[in-house]
C-alpha cells in the first residue's frame, strides 16, 4: 500500500506543477500569446516537470500520463504493481482563459488497480486537496434542498440532467473534471456525474481524494473504479455526497441512463 511518503509526494508534485503552470500562464498572457500557445506550453512543461520528478523520486514505478505514452515510459505499465497516473493539465480550455480558475493538476498512485494516493491541485485557487489530509465530508453543511449537480460548461451529459431532475436539483457549470470533483469534496456542489468519455488520468486522482474524504465514488452502475488497464479508457464516474448515492445510482440504473 501507499506509504506516507507517497501521499506527500503526490501532493508536492501536484502543487509544484500548479505553480509552474501559473508562472507559464502569467508570463505568456503578459506577452499577448494566444490561448492555443498557453495550452500547448502548459501541457508540455507540466508533463516534463512531473515526469522528471517521478523519475527521480520513484524510478522503479511506472507512469501513465495524458501527455505521454505509458508504453514508452514503462514497457510493462499495465502489469506493474505501482503506476503513477497523472494529468499534468486538466482543463486546458480553462487554462487558456487567464481569468478562469477551474482547471487542475492530477497526480495519483494506483497499486494493483486501485487508487491508493492522490492529489488534485487547483492552482488558480492556491489550493491542493490530497489523500494525506482530505476534507471530511461528514463536516460539510447539510445537502441543500436543491442539490447542486456540477456539469460541463458545454456538454452536460443526459445522465447528469436526469439526476438533477430526480433530485429537484440545480446545475452548476464548471470546467475541468478535477475542478468538478473537488467542488463536491469542498462542499460547493453535491453531485458529479460524468458519462460518455474520460480516461484514467481524468479521474484517478479526483477519485482517490474524494474517496479519502468520505464521498461516494463509483462507476455509474455502482461498480468500483479500477485503474492501470492496458486500455486507459474509463468513460464514466459518480462522485457525490453519500446520502445522495442511492437516489443517484437508482436514477442512473433506469433504461437509457446507463453507459
Amino acid at each position: 500500500m501507499a506509504t506516507q511518503d507517497d501521499h506527500v509526494l503526490a501532493a508536492d508534485l501536484a502543487t509544484g506543477a500548479g505553480a509552474l503552470l501559473l508562472e507559464v500562464r502569467g508570463r505568456l498572457a503578459a506577452d499577448g500569446a494566444p490561448a492555443a500557445v498557453l495550452k500547448d506550453e502548459g501541457d508540455r512543461l507540466a508533463h516534463a516537470f512531473l515526469m522528471d520528478a517521478l523519475a527521480a523520486a520513484r524510478p522503479d514505478d511506472a507512469v501513465l500520463s495524458e501527455e505521454g505514452s505509458g508504453h514508452d515510459v514503462h514497457p510493462d505499465r499495465a502489469t506493474a504493481g505501482r503506476t503513477w497516473i497523472i494529468d499534468p493539465l486538466d482543463g486546458t480550455r480553462e487554462f487558456g482563459e487567464p481569468q478562469r480558475t477551474d482547471w487542475a493538476v492530477h497526480v495519483a498512485l494506483a497499486e494493483h488497480g486501485l487508487p491508493t494516493a492522490g492529489a488534485v491541485a487547483l492552482p488558480g485557487l492556491d489550493l491542493t486537496l490530497s489523500t494525506p489530509d482530505p476534507p471530511d465530508a461528514s463536516s460539510l453543511p447539510p445537502v441543500p434542498p436543491a442539490p447542486r449537480v456540477v456539469v460541463s460548461r458545454t456538454r452536460p451529459p443526459a445522465e447528469a440532467l436526469a439526476v438533477a431532475g430526480a433530485l429537484d436539483g440545480v446545475l452548476v457549470e464548471m470546467g475541468s473534471a478535477g475542478a468538478k470533483a473537488m467542488a463536491v469534496v469542498r462542499g460547493e456542489a453535491d453531485v458529479y456525474v460524468h458519462s460518455g468519455g474520460q480516461y484514467e488520468w481524468d479521474n484517478c486522482a479526483p477519485a482517490a481524494v474524494a474517496a479519502a474524504a468520505g464521498l461516494h465514488v463509483s462507476r455509474i452502475d455502482g461498480s468500483p473504479l479500477t485503474y492501470n488497464h492496458a486500455d486507459p479508457y474509463l468513460p464514466d464516474l459518480v462522485i457525490c455526497r453519500a446520502e445522495l448515492a442511492d437516489v443517484v445510482l437508482s436514477t442512473l440504473s433506469r433504461p437509457g441512463h446507463h453507459s
